[in-house]
């Protein structure tokens, strides 16, 4: 099963709150909405993609309890990009200063930010295309460092701002740079 995209611009134009009140009365669907406004219907992942992505949390959230840098969230938060984008990383980190700016009210609906770093991890539902422009939108909205993670092909995009995509042939680790200083994400698992 792939992801759906509607657009119902000429029929209703969601705002943030109305979109909000949609993905709240229907929290059984993963839905995204790109900057034009489209509705994005995202499939429920597999037992790989899910076994991936909790692997990819607890390493992330491991270093963060450790060096208390930011907020680690899963893939059923919302962020409201810049750009008017409402999108969910598999995995997302905001810097601790940035996070604490944002209100009680903020921090309870979709997030009215971009994440500092975001992983992205190609599932069998997804085209590397459609993943590869994501990241591009991260990066466009004030995204410091994104991994897009292919496990058919055994390869990571790392994006970052102002710099060509730079792709990794089956690395086995990943470091955080100067976004999260001192991770280094062990991907044995990940290929395994």
């Amino acid at each position: 099963m792939t992801a759906l995209t509607l657009n119902l611009n000429s029929v209703i134009k969601l705002t943030r709150e109305q979109f909000y009140q949609l993905c709240k009365e229907n929290p059984d669907l993963k839905l995204e909405r790109n900057a034009q406004g489209e509705l994005i219907i995202m499939p429920p992942t597999g037992g790989e993609t899910g076994r991936t992505n909790v692997n990819l949390i607890l390493q992330v959230a491991s270093w963060n309890d450790q060096n208390q840098l930011g907020e680690v969230f899963d893939s059923s938060t919302g962020f409201t990009l810049p750009s008017g984008a409402d999108r969910s990383p598999d995995v997302s980190w905001v810097e601790k200063s940035r996070w604490e700016a944002l209100s009680p009210e903020q921090r309870e609906k979709f997030i009215p930010l971009c994440p500092d770093f975001v992983i992205e991890i190609m599932s069998p539902s997804d085209t590397l295309k459609k993943l590869q422009d994501k990241m591009e939108e991260y990066i466009q909205n004030g995204c410091r460092l994104g991994w897009l993670i292919n496990r058919k092909s055994q390869e990571v995009e790392i994006y970052r701002p102002g710099q060509d995509v730079e792709v990794l042939k089956l690395p086995s680790t990943l470091s955080g740079e100067n976004v999260l200083p001192g991770f280094v994400l062990n991907l044995q698992k990940i290929w395994g």
